[in-house]
């Protein structure tokens, strides 16, 4: 089994910064990509920014230049640093990663609990 645990979210004003970070822990025996989600009340999750194992990252072009991805895997751990925030930023946010919890097994697909970020004056 795998655990990953989201920290970092909260109310921010808009033009403000957040910066997020998940651990994963459990059964790992390697992790392919991690990434970034998010949904906001009425709207299907979507995703915001992933990074692979090797450092490729990707953004969605509503966060590109606002947001920045990275990852330590040494520590299996992904952060989100967002700067310029918008209202239209507010979501609960989940992180992902793409698991094989043991050596020639097939990849699982984790999330974590998801943690709220609010961005309002």
């Amino acid at each position: 089994q795998v655990q990953l645990v989201e920290s970092g979210g909260g109310l921010v004003q808009p033009g403000g910064s957040l910066r997020l970070s998940c651990a994963a822990s459990g059964s790992i025996f390697r992790i392919n990509a991690m990434g970034w989600y998010r949904q906001a009340p009425g709207k299907q999750r979507e995703l915001v920014a992933r990074i692979t194992n090797g450092g490729s990252t990707n953004y969605a072009d509503s966060v590109n230049g606002r947001f920045t991805i990275s990852r330590d895997n040494a520590k299996n751990t992904v952060h989100l640093l967002m700067n310029s925030l918008k209202p239209e930023d507010t979501a609960v946010y989940y992180c992902n990663a793409e698991v094989a919890p043991a050596p020639l097994s097939i990849l699982n697909n984790y999330w974590g609990q998801g943690t709220q970020v609010t961005v309002s004056s």
